[in-house]
């Protein structure tokens, strides 16, 4: 089942994203706009009022979590590139 994403805007959503996109720079932009949207739509169907400090920490836990389980075949290097392709990547 798919819920909606609380559409509301809060303070800062976009810079918040652009600021973990940075951080977060072997991930995808879009990976990282999506995992800021899934902590404002959680924090929405718990009722929990979206602080944005409280949205940042949550998203950067989840980030850290997404770079820490890739595993080591697939580790992107610093500069974001792949050291070596991994099992899912095209041949």
């Amino acid at each position: 089942m798919r819920v909606p994403t609380d559409q509301r805007p809060i303070v800062g959503r976009e810079l918040l994203s652009r600021r973990l996109e940075t951080e977060f720079a072997v991930l995808s932009a879009e990976s990282v706009r999506r995992c800021v949207a899934d902590v404002l739509a959680c924090m929405a169907h718990l009722g929990v009022e979206p602080a944005p400090a409280v949205v940042e920490r949550m998203a950067r836990e989840h980030l850290v979590g997404m770079v820490k389980s890739e595993p080591p075949s697939g580790r992107a290097s610093l500069e974001g590139a792949r050291l070596r392709p991994g099992p899912d990547d095209a041949r």
